[in-house]
């Protein structure tokens, strides 16, 4: 995919109303600090369209990217962040929840786990839960360039066991400093665009 041009067009709270798009929408969710806004600045090549924070919990919105005037790359806020109140937690579940349901445009959803751990309570739960509205989550694994290459094995089969991953299920080890499986996660995206279907 190449980048032309990239905007964050529409931010919604936990009171907005979810916009109607008529684009369609890849939807990324992961834990707090599972490096999710770096994955996305990766993917569109910006250093800080998508904020980044050294504090976990930032993103407590939802974020519609527009790519190329021709998809979304919708960030979902993160999960699982401890010092956050119990109310907001449920509050931002609800949010999540709404747009999952809600959204006539969201074609794949991508779940973003630590490649270093295995898959926490949170991640299973949201796994479980995308699995259970008809989804096919496609794993990333983040942080990829924080553990050796004789490790990726391991730690690929440790985090589908832990998520009890469908056999088939797309997963794809990621680093947003290296940048690798960065054209892997476009390829998988570009395969739900409305032009790769008709050719």
């Amino acid at each position: 995919m190449i980048i032309k041009q990239v905007s964050l067009e529409t931010v919604c709270g936990i009171t907005s109303i979810l916009p109607k798009t008529d684009k369609i929408e890849i939807a990324f969710a992961g834990k707090s600090n599972v490096g999710k806004s770096s994955m996305i600045n990766a993917l569109i090549n910006r250093k800080s369209l998508a904020r980044t924070s050294s504090q976990p919990g930032k993103t407590q919105t939802i974020n519609f990217y527009n790519v190329n005037d021709q998809l979304y790359l919708v960030d979902l806020p993160g999960y699982g962040y401890a010092k956050v109140a119990q109310t907001e937690k449920e509050k931002w579940g609800k949010l999540i929840e709404k747009y999952l349901h809600g959204s006539n445009q969201l074609k794949a959803v991508f779940l973003l786990v630590d490649i270093r751990h295995e898959p926490g309570e949170n991640d299973k739960m949201m796994y479980d839960w995308m699995v259970y509205h008809g989804f096919d989550p496609i794993i990333i694994a983040t942080k990829l360039d924080k553990i050796k290459r004789s490790q990726i094995q391991k730690q690929m089969k440790l985090i589908r066991m832990g998520l009890g991953a469908k056999s088939g299920t797309i997963m794809i080890p990621f680093s947003s400093q290296t940048k690798q499986g960065v054209e892997e996660i476009w390829e998988v995206i570009e395969g739900f665009l409305p032009e790769a279907k008709t050719e």
